[in-house]
């Protein structure tokens, strides 16, 4: 096979977009009326199209739209040379970076590879000319026909209250339309939650996203996630808001399967130090999303033994990438997961296939689930009795619904700033709030 008998990339088109979204918490702060991403569609001389998704944001926009150039006119069995140009870029701008560490959400758009969903877009494109799904081309191939995700669970604020633009769905069809945008400031809300989730998904596992009340509060909504869900995998993800001692003094003893980033830099000492040593002190496994997000972090955090399961976003990693330290993790008995921010339906499909093709997976994240009916293709993935059914169709054999894509364009338009800035919502529940690493976003 040559160049010559293959297809070329004719077009390439940037789309920012915006969804609608709940005042879901955590330590950065309130989600806010709307989320954003970016879609990347390219197309081919073949008559094919390849879509992608990737975080939302003015600056990754800039950059997709920089590597227009880059990609137009190339073969499309060239991907991995594309993607590598695209990458040494996005290196060069981030090498200075601090990463996300400390949840500053203002160095996100370092960790994302924006070119990511380039990448999805040629490997869907390149999966459509070789008549195999994308998880095929990635690593070994695929791994298995279905992927395990977990429900996320959220406290969330009362947006009803505010003059803002929270929807609702006191009238939707099914249990979890209706219960994903009432409040659930207390964990018999977070029940109610986990319950409407486990109905509609069929979710076996379950996840608490942490930083939002004190400690205590929210290890009682983990006891009790717990006690109604006996056989469930349940964790909970703080990102790293608690202090060593407290992150011992709470975790020690729960019925925590694991804890993603339970702690994080304190005196001196790095998320990566902190974390083994609560490890060593607990002995609950850990995860995290946030001190191994590049090659040298990840060498610094098993050196280290800092963690177990390595959520390893391809947003944040690529797919190559992130299948790629997968096989590592699971040559060293450790293992791979996939964290997760509100995304469309690509996204969805991006994960699962990701997922698909890695060795040794715990349970996925996935946002999908409040963002579920906001579908940009015509055949979404679903997720029933707790897993992602791994279709057989050629790249990831999904159609894409450009009125749908364009209807959020125009809602990005509108908005006043694309990029994610969670203590905009705040200042709704606490005026004068501002960001504080160490300090639960409702703990002020």
């Amino acid at each position: 096979m040559t160049n010559d008998n293959t297809p070329v990339i004719t077009e390439m088109r940037v789309y920012p977009v915006a969804g609608y979204d709940s005042m879901l918490l955590s330590l950065s702060g309130a989600h806010a009326p709307f989320f954003t991403r970016n879609i990347v569609i390219i197309k081919d001389n073949a008559g094919h199209t390849g879509i992608g998704e990737v975080h939302g944001g003015e600056a990754i926009t800039k950059y997709l739209e920089d590597a227009v150039s880059l990609v137009e006119g190339q073969p499309v069995c060239k991907y991995k040379t594309v993607i590598g140009r695209l990458k040494n870029i996005h290196n060069e701008r981030a090498k200075n970076s601090d990463g996300i560490q400390n949840l500053d959400l203002t160095k996100l758009k370092d960790v994302v590879h924006a070119e990511s969903a380039v990448e999805a877009a040629l490997l869907d494109l390149w999966g459509q000319f070789l008549g195999l799904p994308v998880c095929e081309l990635l690593g070994e191939g695929k791994q298995r026909d279905d992927v395990v995700v977990l429900g996320y669970l959220f406290y969330q604020a009362d947006g009803r209250k505010f003059d803002a633009d929270y929807i609702t769905e006191d009238n939707a069809p099914n249990v979890w339309f209706r219960q994903r945008r009432k409040p659930a400031m207390d964990t018999q809300g977070i029940l109610r939650q986990a319950h409407a989730a486990k109905e509609y998904y069929g979710f076996k596992d379950f996840k608490l996203k942490g930083g939002v009340l004190s400690g205590e509060k929210e290890m009682e909504a983990i006891a009790a996630l717990g006690k109604e869900f006996p056989d469930a995998r349940i964790n909970i993800d703080p990102n790293g808001a608690w202090k060593l001692e407290e992150a011992v003094r709470l975790c020690k003893g729960s019925c925590l399967t694991y804890a993603e980033d339970p702690c994080g830099t304190e005196s001196g000492y790095s998320g990566r130090e902190t974390m083994a040593e609560f490890k060593m002190r607990t002995g609950i496994p850990t995860a995290t999303n946030m001190i191994a997000t590049d090659w040298r972090q990840f060498y610094h955090a098993v050196v280290e033994k800092s963690v177990d399961i390595v959520l390893a976003d391809p947003h944040f990693w690529t797919m190559a990438d992130s299948v790629r330290i997968g096989q590592v993790l699971h040559d060293w008995g450790l293992t791979w997961g996939c964290h997760s921010n509100n995304h469309f339906d690509i996204s969805l499909a991006i994960f699962a296939q990701t997922a698909a093709a890695c060795p040794s997976v715990t349970a996925m994240d996935t946002h999908w689930i409040w963002q579920d009916g906001q579908h940009l293709t015509k055949n979404p993935y679903k997720i029933a009795n707790g897993k992602i059914h791994i279709p057989e169709a050629s790249g990831f054999g999904l159609e894409l619904d450009m009125d749908a894509v364009l209807k959020a364009h125009a809602l990005y338009k509108k908005l006043p700033y694309g990029d994610r800035r969670d203590g905009v919502g705040m200042q709704y529940l606490i005026p004068g709030w501002k960001f504080d690493s160490k300090m639960p976003c409702m703990v002020r």
